[in-house]
């Protein structure tokens, strides 16, 4: 699947769902110290990299995402669907799998 998207950018979420990279956790200690890169624990701050026009209704409300583009997240420790695009992991969520937006 990764030989056909070319680059993030190239993703744009259908209904709610929402696009997001994980910030990624220094691999080196305050002290210097390395930490291999299978040791490092996941990070749950993400950046939300493209967002869906949202979801309609029974009614015919339309129900648009909580967050933007550029937006940090919290995010779930596990879940969602991982999309690998020229070694980089991104993930797409749904909006009610975000748990908190962060003000900075």
């Amino acid at each position: 699947m990764s030989s056909i998207i070319k680059s993030a950018k190239s993703i744009f979420p259908t209904l709610d769902r929402i696009l997001v990279q994980r910030i990624k956790v220094p691999q080196q200690t305050s002290s210097g110290i390395y930490i291999p890169e299978k040791n490092v624990p996941k990070n749950n701050l993400a950046t939300v990299i493209a967002v869906g026009p949202g979801f309609n209704t029974q009614s015919g409300e339309l129900i648009k995402p909580s967050v933007k583009a550029g937006d940090k997240v919290l995010i779930p420790p596990h879940g969602g669907s991982p999309i690998n695009i020229e070694k980089e992991e991104y993930l797409l969520l749904r909006d009610s799998d975000i748990l908190a937006r962060i003000q900075e």
